[in-house]
């Protein structure tokens, strides 16, 4: 699977690409550069693959999730590696039937958990941000009622998410205005994200665990 992940990457089309500043607190804790691009899946099933690499420092550790999704913005397939020197492993998951499948492989250790995935759903991670796009992609002007997977923790929570138009905030320190969405719910109680006018992901607040995401300028 990991050779046919790579190979869909190779010939699509970039959406959008750019690179993310994890803040907790004021302190740079990470950097995440993420690709987003178009893709065909199986027999001319469309949609869209993200590609991030989460770079932490302390303690080290870098996340390279592969995510596909479908055109009805659903989870069809996932590539995670997990590059930690106290514990590696890769996760694996497949959307089939009503449930996500996930594989963890380890060093010495190979197991499966199934999630129920009835309605709409999203795959998200506690430290890859690039990921709540897909979740702000499916707000409305009325809360519209999201699972959320988040395999690497074990989780499956009911989100709340809600559009709540165009606002102003800060974005680098400089005032900018931005769609703001709301996700409520879960460990996470509160999360903001911003995207601009063409949908693309800017910022991602989360007040419960200090922390701060941003999209860097084009260098």
């Amino acid at each position: 699977m990991t050779l046919l992940f790579f190979g869909l990457l190779a010939w699509q089309t970039p959406i959008d690409e750019g690179t993310l500043v994890v803040r907790a607190d004021t302190a740079v804790i990470a950097h995440e550069t993420f690709r987003l691009a178009s893709a065909r899946f199986g027999a001319g099933g469309i949609g869209w693959t993200l590609a991030s690499t989460a770079r932490y420092d302390r303690p080290v550790l870098v996340l390279a999730p592969i995510l596909e999704v479908t055109s009805d913005s659903q989870p069809s397939g996932l590539e995670f590696d997990v590059a930690d020197p106290r514990d590696p492993q890769r996760i694996r998951g497949q959307l089939a039937r009503g449930r996500f499948t996930a594989r963890f492989l380890g060093r010495r250790t190979e197991r499966a958990r199934e999630f129920p995935a009835v309605g709409r759903t999203v795959v998200l991670d506690d430290s890859v941000f690039a990921l709540y796009l897909f979740l702000a992609w499916q707000a409305r002007l009325q809360p519209v009622e999201i699972v959320g997977l988040v395999p690497r923790a074990g989780r499956r929570e009911t989100l709340s998410v809600r559009d709540l138009g165009v606002g102003p905030t800060l974005l680098n320190r400089a005032p900018v205005r931005l769609r703001h969405v709301t996700i409520t719910g879960g460990a996470n109680q509160l999360v903001d994200v911003w995207l601009d006018e063409n949908a693309r992901l800017c910022k991602v607040e989360i007040p419960s665990r200090h922390l701060r995401v941003e999209r860097l300028p084009p260098s």
